[in-house]
């Protein structure tokens, strides 16, 4: 798939001034620019997050409501259920709470959705299964803005719901007894990019501050945490660096056991970064959920025995492998489907899984680039996932087709839906319809956001060292990407099991050579070998290879 490559442009001027601020070279001023730095107060903030810098929870809409109904609860004595979404925000959110309110509670207990016969949200069968158990208060984390008619049959019902959710509100705002989330209109909140797991850690943050508890009580937290932010793809900025920034810091150190035996399934080293989360941690997690319960996903995280937490994992890692091949079987198949003379897919079956869907859909943006739509049919009901473009607000474009939909939710680049089959057609039309007028057609092709063109020489160890210390990367905060011209391919070879990936040396033809590998690549062998020289787009990153650590480029392409 053809690429463009996009390079960002900041005023030379800018970068002088900075660069001699910071005393550090034109392309690192550049580098803290694009990202928003543009003083020595903003780069010391960067550089040196710290977890006394958090905002005031109390300044979020209905915060002090929601601390005192939970004081009550503690005198009355009261019996407490956690609510939380299957998906990782919600299970590491419900997992934190639960943790933090077991010191104060004695009749607490955690509750997760089943995603096949609940589906996605707060469901009338917790509701029901709170009443008959006594449950009088409901926490509700990652989701229930939109939980109108539920949260009114809870009232009915005499039990009180504290929503925490960082999804778009609706026109109509449920009537629980606090709604914690910044995106509402009326809540003065100074960031608006929390996590659903990051919105539960003001509550015991606000909580904390009101008893006086000394907020690096709460620095056990913050893995989970960390690992909700990373694959909730939540803007890796303000607050989210500090926790994120804190939480690699706490899971590398000294994690709970539970996250121990995820690393140790997933076989990562004890460096976890941001890739090990998204690619290792968060996938088992998630496939509780997808294949199983995500019940289980919590089971594991809260588990305090060590042994006990392994088997935990060691079973989660089971349903993994099958998800891995639901994945790619139905992968297969969606791809067969695609209607190239389309700019938007929807595709459905009663074959497909629905735990892989979001997965699929990803997939297919891969090979397809265009908003994706993956839905999965039972009982005449259509259940799944969109994924979207860069820049393309799809969680919009199904807004507008909200009239067809049972229910819908989620953000700018992905969303979850439900429709009556007989109604897909329609939707199908009018969703294109939506987004041919919407999308532009340089949407439509993947591009690479430049940082900086670079010669290859100015990539030495002290570059290394500093760009270092930009992690953790994410969202508003990217690994830089680099383009480099005139640069030889040597030692280049086909790796992996499918020969997909390009290994290589990069040489500036000056003395210069740097390891370097490129995923899914090795298509680009026989233009390599028709080329004198080359232009490369590339990250840097570190290779770890039997404790020895060395620089390496991770080349995204070439042309």
């Amino acid at each position: 798939m053809i690429k463009d490559w996009i390079t960002s442009h900041i005023d030379f001027d800018k970068i002088k001034d900075l660069s001699n601020v910071l005393s550090v070279s034109d392309e690192i001023a550049k580098l803290l620019l694009l990202r928003g730095v543009s003083n020595y107060s903003e780069a010391e903030s960067f550089f040196r997050p710290n977890i006394d810098k958090l905002h005031d929870p109390f300044e979020m809409k209905d915060m002090r409501s929601a601390v005192e109904r939970i004081e009550l609860a503690i005198e009355r004595k009261e019996r407490v259920l956690i609510y939380g979404d299957y998906d990782v925000d919600g299970t590491t959110a419900v997992s934190m709470m639960f943790d933090f309110f077991s010191d104060y509670f004695s009749d607490l207990a955690y509750y997760i959705p089943d995603r096949y016969t609940e589906g996605y949200g707060v469901s009338i069968q917790s509701i029901d299964y709170a009443k008959k158990n006594e449950f009088t208060l409901i926490i509700a984390l990652d989701c229930g803005i939109r939980a109108v008619k539920q949260i009114e049959y809870a009232n009915d019902l005499n039990i009180d719901y504290i929503i925490c959710d960082h999804h778009n509100p609706g026109e109509i705002i449920p009537s629980a007894m606090a709604i914690l989330n910044p995106k509402q209109s009326s809540c003065n909140y100074k960031f608006k990019e929390l996590s659903g797991c990051g919105v539960g850690f003001k509550l015991i943050q606000a909580f904390c501050i009101q008893r006086g508890i000394k907020t690096d009580q709460l620095i056990p937290l913050l893995d989970l945490l960390a690992i909700s932010i990373a694959a909730d793809i939540v803007p890796i900025i303000d607050e989210n660096r500090i926790l994120m920034f804190c939480g690699l810091r706490q899971i590398n150190s000294s994690p709970r056991a539970g996250i121990k035996s995820l690393i140790n399934v997933a076989k990562k080293d004890n460096d976890i970064k941001i890739s090990d989360i998204l690619f290792g941690i968060a996938p088992l997690i998630n496939a509780a959920g997808r294949i199983l319960h995500g019940k289980h996903a919590v089971e594991v995280l809260v588990e305090k025995d060590k042994s006990k937490a392994m088997t935990y994992a060691s079973k989660i890692n089971e349903h993994n492998s099958a998800r891995k091949n639901l994945d790619k079987s139905i992968t297969e198949e969606a791809l067969k489907l695609v209607d190239v003379s389309k700019k938007s897919t929807v595709l459905f079956s009663k074959k497909w899984h629905k735990g892989v869907v979001g997965i699929v859909a990803s997939r297919v943006i891969e090979t397809f680039y265009k908003p994706t739509i993956i839905l999965v049919e039972k009982n005449g009901i259509l259940t799944g996932s969109a994924r979207s473009v860069h820049d393309f607000d799809i969680y919009s474009a199904i807004n507008k087709c909200s009239y067809l939909c049972e229910n819908f939710g989620g953000h700018k680049y992905a969303a979850g839906l439900t429709i009556k089959k007989e109604k897909i057609n329609e939707f199908i039309i009018k969703f294109e319809e939506i987004v041919s007028e919407k999308i532009k057609q340089s949407q439509l092709t993947p591009r690479l956001n430049i940082d900086l063109e670079i010669a290859l020489e100015k990539i030495d160890s002290k570059f290394f060292r500093i760009l270092k210390q930009f992690e953790p990367f994410g969202p508003k905060n990217p690994n830089p990407k680099f383009v480099s011209e005139n640069i030889l391919i040597n030692n280049y070879r086909a790796i992996g099991m499918d020969k997909s990936h390009l290994k290589c040396v990069v040489d500036n033809g000056k003395g210069l050579k740097i390891e370097a590998i490129g995923f899914g690549l090795a298509k680009k062998i026989e233009f390599i070998n028709k080329s004198k020289d080359v232009s490369i787009c590339y990250s840097l990153s570190e290779n770890i290879w039997n404790s020895k650590v060395t620089n390496q480029l991770i080349i995204h392409d070439i042309k």
